[in-house]
């Protein structure tokens, strides 16, 4: 198998790479297990002190970053060099908390001391995706390095740049040389990776077909696995929202990343009372995005990351208008090089169509009429997905409720487009897959949590218990 490099924007191969051979990932885990003994005995300052390095590397570099990512999956430079500085940020996080979130916890009991405390496990795999090449990677890697774990990544295949130059940060930011590796392999190697002994458990962020696989190999294998899949994330706009924030909120919330990203805005359910007004307020800001080559600073929307990528995204589009949606903007391919897509706005979308039951992984907003609180509720939670949802209204009280109560998700935002946060916990529910990371949950994910029991005074053994103690096996 080779594994290239393709710029989406023009099609152009950028670079080739030969699939890394079974014995030479064998021999990649074996040393990063060795790295992983030392490592585990690091102490938390000097763990910090080498991430905070990191984090300072990606600052740095942070313009180069972005131009690869832009290169390697079309991500518009200014989104990518915000990418390069979230992925610091989560460096950071993690160097200046992990040792609070993993010190020991005293439980009271009738023991002298009895406590849990959280260990490293070993190797952990980890399966990432193309969308945010950078950040997806730092927001497990940050805390697993932290907790005293080790890792080997299987990046995307798309880019394979952008796995080698996270390797090489680690390394100039003086990690052990083997800590952390980038193995160049493809989806069929991914089992048999699972399989390694010294490999301990695997995160995945990806497809839904990808989770089960991953899923099925790690339960027989009785490994740890931490997924977060795809997601249909319903925006909830009520009777009473500010209807230019509304356009504005679910503007940015469809567009980010080109529109691919698993907690990008996708359903836009709008109670009747004002949805044309929501519609013609919506259609305008998406209309005013600037789509074109990811490396100008004033591009809002890139490329999709492949071609088959947007022929996928444009049967979904087509099929939803043959069942009975109508298209309100955009909705065509675009003539010329480059898997570009536009900004499109669907509306009386129902269920039964593409734009309601599944995923839409692209610049492509789906309309959903509601006639009042309670159908947007259920139509927000009538869908396979659960990873992130908002709800738009002037009545914060209402809005928090319905988030904190209401919507079937991993996280929900009030009157804010959805993103992920160092601070915050972040995963899905139901088909969105399980698991938490980033925050404390997150570092607590990949590690052995141990209870210590020390008892109150020794055990005095009679001389009858010492003789009938020599039976005992």
């Amino acid at each position: 198998m080779v594994i290239e490099s393709i710029n989406p924007a023009t099609g152009e191969t950028l670079k080739t790479y030969a699939e890394t051979s079974r014995a030479e990932v064998d021999d990649i885990i074996g040393k990063t297990h060795e790295a992983f003994l030392a490592w585990r005995r690091t102490s938390f300052e000097e763990r910090a002190r080498r991430m905070r390095r990191a984090a300072r590397i990606l600052r740095k570099n942070a313009e180069a970053y972005a131009r690869l990512m832009a290169q390697e999956m079309g991500k518009p430079v200014r989104d990518g060099i915000g990418e390069a500085q979230k992925c610091a940020l989560a460096c950071e996080f993690y160097a200046d908390n992990a040792e609070k979130f993993l010190a020991r916890e005293p439980v009271k009991t009738e023991a002298r001391e009895s406590f849990v405390t959280f260990n490293p496990i070993g190797v952990v795999l980890a399966v990432m995706p193309w969308n945010f090449p950078f950040w997806q990677v730092f927001r497990f890697a940050a805390p697993a390095l932290m907790a005293g774990n080790a890792a080997v990544l299987k990046h995307a295949s798309n880019v394979p740049e952008c796995g080698l130059a996270i390797e090489e940060i680690f390394r100039e930011a003086d990690f052990p040389e083997n800590l952390f590796r980038t193995l160049m392999i493809g989806s069929g190697q991914v089992e048999p990776v699972i399989e390694h002994a010294l490999v301990r458990a695997v995160t995945l962020t990806g497809s839904g077909p990808a989770g089960r696989k991953v899923a099925s190999k790690a339960g027989a294998m009785l490994k740890k696995s931490v997924l977060e899949l795809g997601g249909s994330d319903p925006y909830l706009v009520l009777e009473d929202a500010d209807l230019d924030l509304a356009a504005t909120v679910c503007t940015k919330g469809r567009l980010v990343n080109s529109g691919q990203s698993c907690i990008a805005a996708k359903r836009f359910i709008v109670v009747d009372e004002v949805r044309q007004e929501f519609e013609q307020r919506f259609v305008e800001k998406m209309k005013a995005a600037k789509v074109g080559d990811p490396l100008n600073p004033e591009t809002e929307v890139g490329p999709l990351a492949r071609q088959d990528l947007r022929e996928a995204l444009h049967r979904q589009v087509t099929e939803s208008l043959r069942k009975g949606a109508h298209c309100l903007l955009g909705g065509k391919i675009p003539e010329g090089a480059g898997a570009y897509y536009p900004p499109t706005v669907l509306t009386d979308v129902s269920a039964g169509m593409p734009a309601y039951e599944e995923e839409l992984f692209g610049p492509v907003a789906a309309v959903i009429a509601v006639k009042n609180e309670a159908e947007a509720i259920a139509t927000a939670n009538d869908s396979v997905f659960g990873l992130a949802g908002a709800v738009i209204t002037r009545d914060v009280a209402r809005g928090e409720r319905i988030a904190a109560e209401l919507i079937e998700s991993g996280c929900v935002f009030v009157n804010e487009s959805v993103r992920s946060d160092p601070r915050l916990p972040f995963g899905g529910v139901k088909e969105s897959g399980y698991g938490r990371e980033l925050s404390e949950y997150g570092i607590k994910e990949f590690v052995n949590i141990k209870t210590v029991y020390v008892a109150a005074s020794p055990v005095q053994a009679r001389p009858a218990d010492s003789k009938s103690a020599q039976n005992v096996r």
